[in-house]
């Protein structure tokens, strides 16, 4: 059996759909041996539909991966590092001790540790070496649609996402899901890897706004907090998205991939600035 986690947020929804519209071993490329496709569930908090089974890593007893054979644990990276360190923890016990033999981890790229949600998917990495569980991580870049979220233009046409003249790797987050969906359905000839998932053309302000006909006039650190930090804000997304914003622009986040991706995916990556054009709409707070 095949079990992916997460299935209700972006990525993992992503997976799934992929997996429930192409049954006969979809996501292999061409030529490759196609096995079997395993019994497939989509490990959700709610589930509500055909295949759904509950995951939720924050009740661990609830935890049961008892028939799973693969494990696609998508990172539930989005809280404080203990509550995420938790969460995986849980995940990866729990497949130790109900029998699972592969877990392919989403993780994020290696030229996102200075980013300060790094350490938890750096955790559970480790974590995943000290297993006695076969592994595979995938290291995914930053989403373009992210990107889209954080450098949309404001009401009036100016992108003022304070990205200096730094570039991003941005991949389409479609690709990342193809790819997700190849390594689970023939985990054995992925063990042992950690593989670098990023976008083929590093991409600035001044490509953004150039996409969207729009201007680009970067601001400062200090008014995306600002802009960032309102009442529905939960305390650590201000903090984490303004070290994204200063991580770009210092040039940290630019290393283009080398063919690692295109090589699993067996095709061209998806052009990022093609999503982020598709998918950016004017922001409110005009960050």
């Amino acid at each position: 059996m095949l079990l992916i986690t997460g299935t209700s947020g972006g990525l993992g929804s992503l997976i799934a759909r992929r997996l429930a519209d192409h049954p006969d071993g979809a996501g292999l490329p061409d030529g490759a041996d196609r096995p079997d496709r395993p019994d497939v569930r989509f490990g959700t908090r709610a589930p509500d539909g055909p295949g759904q089974v509950r995951v939720d890593f924050d009740d661990p007893d609830s935890l049961d991966f008892t028939g799973v054979d693969t494990l696609l644990l998508i990172s539930a990276g989005y809280g404080e590092d203990d509550q995420v360190i938790a969460r995986h923890g849980a995940a990866v016990s729990a497949a130790e001790r109900d029998g699972v033999r592969h877990v392919v981890y989403t993780s994020l790229t290696g030229a996102g540790d200075h980013l300060p949600y790094a350490l938890a998917h750096r955790w559970t990495e480790r974590r995943l070496r000290g297993s006695g569980l076969a592994w595979t991580v995938l290291r995914n870049g930053l989403y373009a649609e992210l990107l889209a979220a954080l450098a949309a233009p404001g009401p009036d046409g100016v992108i003022t996402a304070p990205l200096g003249t730094g570039r991003l790797a941005a991949v389409a987050r479609e690709d990342l899901a193809e790819v997700a969906v190849r390594v689970a359905l023939a985990p054995d000839a992925h063990a042992g890897q950690v593989y670098e998932l990023v976008g083929d053309r590093p991409l600035g302000g001044t490509d953004l706004a150039a996409a969207v006909g729009a201007r680009y006039a970067p601001g400062s650190l200090a008014r995306a907090r600002s802009a960032l930090s309102g009442a529905d804000a939960a305390p650590f997304q201000p903090p984490m998205l303004v070290a994204t914003y200063s991580a770009v622009a210092a040039g940290f986040l630019d290393a283009p991939d080398t063919g690692t991706l295109h090589h699993l995916l067996g095709h061209p990556p998806r052009p990022a600035l093609e999503v982020y054009a598709a998918t950016a709409h004017p922001s409110r707070a005009g960050i």
